[in-house]
């Protein structure tokens, strides 16, 4: 990493915390996926690297007042990439990928490093690391196993179709397939009858 990237890890790490479904993990967890899809897809790290550690700097501000974290998390980064001397002409793709970063957003990835961190983004929603954050997400939320199968249905269960690049396609296939199973066992043993809490009767 070099020194530029490591100013901008830390400001992202002081404000996001290592907790959470949206903490500094899960960032760096996107980062290396963007590193992964980045080198096969020939990307501009200097331009993906630093989109995807601010990918998600306003959470905390969209959580405490509205915000939009992808709009407000873009003008902070150019603010503190202008602060840091960082390569001007690069600092509006940056933004630009920050904004188009989210599964809900309106505004579409306009170039390759965008379209990777968009797929980064979806990929640790699925598989292994995607599960255990929606159970992170619900509890977040004061829900349960409930509010989280119901996550799996309104989204994650679709991320494997909203792939941009085709290092992201692949992976979110093994992805996907490792959700469904899991959730397919979930509901099964979910289902399963009430316990029937009568006294047993002696033989």
């Amino acid at each position: 990493m070099n020194a530029e990237f490591e100013k901008i890890h830390e400001y992202a790490a002081g404000i996001l915390g290592q907790g959470g479904s949206h903490g500094m993990d899960h960032t760096e967890r996107v980062v290396s996926l963007c590193r992964i899809i980045g080198k096969r897809e020939g990307a501009d790290f200097c331009i993906l690297i630093p989109a995807a550690l601010f990918h998600d700097i306003a959470r905390p501000l969209e959580k405490e007042k509205g915000l939009m974290h992808e709009v407000e998390g873009a003008r902070m980064a150019e603010e503190f990439l202008l602060s840091i001397g960082y390569d001007a002409p690069r600092i509006p793709k940056v933004a630009q990928a920050i904004r188009a970063h989210r599964y809900t957003g309106t505004e579409k990835p306009a170039f390759l490093e965008a379209e990777i961190l968009s797929d980064a983004d979806k990929l640790d929603a699925m598989g292994a690391p995607g599960i255990a954050r929606t159970f992170l997400r619900a509890g977040e939320h004061g829900g349960g196993i409930d509010d989280a199968i119901a996550h799996f249905h309104d989204k994650l269960l679709r991320l494997h179709t909203t792939m941009y690049t085709a290092s992201g396609r692949k992976i979110a296939e093994e992805r996907h397939a490792f959700l469904v199973q899991f959730l397919e066992t979930l509901e099964c043993e979910m289902d399963l009858l009430p316990i029937d809490k009568s006294p047993e009767k002696s033989p």
